[in-house]
């Protein structure tokens, strides 16, 4: 079969490869549709990933498809049933998960191949993180539900509430998501990007208000502007540097939740007043990865059209062009999804 293989530093090709082979507990998945990812674009750019990928090595983690081949040892599926599979599942006894913390996982199962004609669900993820696709809902709209489970999980750790004004900063994809689900939550949204092409699309999403935040321009006083100088009740920070790290705290109300969401490079450090925290009673959160209960509402936000990948997706490439897609979307910082297209 074809498939992308990473190699290192942005060095990867689409190349032949054998098809995989299963165990007993495995699926083998015909891929239909696989979607470009931030975290994919920062893997391709840095050569590795310490905890998702170390190359040389499959590549691609977002996808749906059709099973073709299961083991004998597998139940509850068969054969041509459309389906989407999570790229992780915990173990399921260790300390973490026992306090449903199952992102934290002490053994937490990674699988990466998404980018190929075929790929391998091993089975502990067929057991705890593979569903069937409603009839009604197409591979790509299935193939959202891994990006969107880490942005139901985000909303759910902040306790954004119907009524709550909220900042998302960052509009990219997972930045969109966060402004359509606050949206649906019943939340005020103010939308903060760094292109107007970004504030269109969040405003098409239901985003109240928007701004761009351009060099030079105080972002922290305008958000406090509108909201009569109190500050929103939640930050959502979706972008991963230091300096939306600490704007984001200086955004929010007395008794506010700040969420730092967009993971910043390693060895990052921000600074932040200690006195801000303290008086005002800031609270402060990260939020990493998913869990099986949050795939699941994710497949079911997914059937019911609050997402869709008409809202995320505007180019649809073959896998041969896989390389050329993750130069173009190194280049373009915040670009929307491409579907790879086996």
């Amino acid at each position: 079969m074809q498939a992308a293989v990473l190699y290192g530093k942005e060095d990867l090709k689409v190349e032949s490869v054998s098809v995989p082979k299963i165990e007993p507990g495995d699926l083998l998945v015909r891929v239909r549709a696989a979607l470009t990812c931030g975290t994919d674009v920062k893997v391709f750019r840095r050569g590795y990933h310490a905890r998702m990928i170390v190359p040389p090595a499959l590549f691609g983690h977002e996808l749906a498809g059709d099973i073709v081949k299961l083991g004998d040892q597998v139940e509850g599926f068969k054969p041509g049933q459309r389906v989407v599979a999570a790229n992780s599942a915990p173990c399921g006894h260790c300390q973490y998960c026992s306090r449903n913390h199952e992102n934290l996982c002490d053994d937490l199962l990674f699988n990466n191949g998404a980018y190929a004609e075929y790929m391998r669900i091993p089975s502990r993820i067929v057991q705890r993180n593979t569903y069937v696709i409603p009839n009604h809902v197409s591979y790509q709209d299935a193939a959202l539900i891994e990006p969107l489970a880490c942005v139901l999980r985000g909303l759910e750790e902040t306790g954004v509430r119907s009524g709550d004004t909220i900042t998302v900063i960052g509009l990219g994809p997972i930045g969109l998501m966060f402004v359509r689900l606050a949206r649906v939550a019943g939340a005020k949204v103010i939308a903060v990007g760094r292109r107007q092409s970004q504030v269109d699309r969040a405003l098409k999403m239901g985003a109240d208000e928007a701004m761009v935040s351009a060099d030079g321009f105080d972002v922290v006083s305008a958000v406090r502007k509108m909201t009569g100088g109190h500050g929103v009740d939640v930050a959502i920070e979706a972008v991963g540097i230091p300096e939306t790290w600490e704007q984001a705290v200086r955004m929010v109300r007395r008794g506010g939740t700040v969420n730092f969401f967009g993971g910043c490079p390693n060895d990052s450090r921000v600074t932040i007043d200690t006195s801000l925290l303290h008086y005002s009673e800031i609270t402060c959160k990260a939020s990493f990865h998913h869990t099986p209960g949050h795939i699941r509402r994710a497949l079911d936000s997914v059937s019911r059209g609050e997402i869709t990948a008409e809202d995320f997706v505007n180019r649809v490439e073959p896998l041969s062009n896989l390389l050329e897609v993750m130069r173009y979307l190194m280049s373009h910082n915040g670009h929307m999804k491409t579907a790879i297209i086996p």
